[in-house]
């Protein structure tokens, strides 16, 4: 018994070791970095323009995701050996195919068929190469392992859905990068609870990678970047790569813990805010007869925007509004809810904060107390060029 706690505290120590090593690598090395793609992007006129659906003024460069993927490469090299992160090189090869499509969608405009056609080839390659899929419903309703032939579809079906859902919500300083760093700490948690540690380095190099990308996108002036639909489509591969190792048979599963811990309803609550208001945002787009593709000014992020939110305020309160549900799922298990539920919850709050709360609040009256209360609380959020957060926009264009 003693060397099999000792064991467990040695493996424990190399996996914490390996999370520090990881996400300070790809943090460093991002840091470094940055500044250089912001040059490179403004030499080639690689920028995102202005225009009326956007929310930003002047145009910004949008290579964000090259600097990531240049610190989650390094951070995940230097774990190879230790971690078996060279397990990740099939999803590395994903992140660089989306990263390339992405890059090219934001300097030529792909087309909205092209690049879900080419997300769906990348997708399908990386079932195979990866040899996992959501093949286990995990005793959701009663269902465990499902067939290869309804595995297969399903999972390419809720990876495209979630990568593209991770990339439309990059409409606010802060709000995609930030939502991955709330998720890759939450799956991260989970992958170091289950020993999973490839997964956990993949969260590490993730959060690693996009605190200074955040810090500059949210603070910055002259050093601010967008992650671009490159950045955003690599995020979303990571995250969808989260996904289906939570879900498949073959993947990490805390069923061995605890088999009441729904981890169907998880996932959802993680991706809950991307995933709801990119349904919501399809159907009512559906409805008004125009292609889902269709890019306006109805997600939540312009909701926020709309009612005098600061872009940096709009990013706390969906990231609030999402770790909730999160909260709420982790509580409904804990106080020894069935894991239908755990989904029942997490469904009823997702609808809630995206559908309720948009529509709720687009239909009151101009003059009614609870929108003039709302357009208060926005304009308290403008604290992005004050005191303490004016001392860090000078400090990150400095860097």
């Amino acid at each position: 018994m003693y060397f099999v706690q000792n064991f467990r505290d040695v493996k424990h120590l190399n996996m914490l070791t390996n999370i520090i090593v990881a996400l300070v690598a790809a943090l460093v090395a991002v840091v470094w970095i940055h500044p250089r793609i912001v040059n490179i992007a403004l030499l080639k006129n690689i920028v995102d323009n202005p225009n009326a659906r956007k929310l930003q003024t002047t145009p910004v460069p949008v290579l964000g995701g090259v600097a990531i993927f240049f610190g989650m490469v390094l951070g995940i090299a230097l774990t190879c050996r230790s971690a078996d992160s060279g397990s990740l090189l099939p999803i590395m090869a994903a992140m660089l195919i989306m990263l390339y499509i992405g890059t090219m969608d934001d300097i030529v405009n792909l087309t909205a068929r092209l690049r879900f056609v080419l997300e769906i080839g990348v997708v399908v390659l990386l079932i195979y190469i990866s040899g996992m899929s959501i093949d286990d419903f995990h005793g959701l309703w009663g269902v465990g392992v499902i067939p290869m032939w309804v595995a297969v579809p399903l999972t390419i079906f809720a990876t495209v859905g979630i990568i593209n859902s991770v990339n439309l919500i990059d409409g606010a300083n802060g709000l995609s990068s930030g939502f991955c760093i709330l998720a890759s700490i939450v799956f991260g948690i989970f992958f170091y609870i289950t020993g999973c540690e490839s997964m956990l380095v993949l969260g590490a190099v993730s959060v690693g990678a996009l605190i200074p990308f955040l810090f500059h996108n949210v603070f910055g002036s002259t050093s601010r970047m967008f992650l671009g639909d490159g950045g955003a489509l690599l995020m979303g591969v990571v995250m969808a790569t989260f996904v289906v190792n939570v879900l498949a048979s073959n993947g990490a599963s805390l069923e061995a813990i605890d088999p009441n811990f729904g981890v169907v309803p998880f996932v959802l609550a993680v991706m809950a805010v991307p995933v709801f208001d990119t349904i919501r945002v399809m159907i009512s787009r559906m409805v008004k007869g125009v292609s889902p593709s269709h890019p306006d000014k109805t997600h939540l992020h312009h909701l926020f925007i709309g009612h005098g939110f600061s872009h940096a305020g709009t990013t706390v309160c969906i990231l609030t509004l999402n770790a909730m549900i999160i909260v709420a799922q982790y509580l409904t298990w804990y106080w020894g809810g069935s894991i239908e539920l755990q989904l029942y919850v997490v469904i009823g709050l997702g609808v809630a904060t995206t559908w309720g709360l948009f529509h709720g609040v687009s239909f009151l009256r101009d003059d009614n107390p609870i929108k003039r209360m709302i357009r208060g609380l926005g304009r308290a959020t403008h604290f992005e060029r004050k005191g303490i957060f004016l001392i860090l926009q000078k400090m990150s264009d400095r860097m």
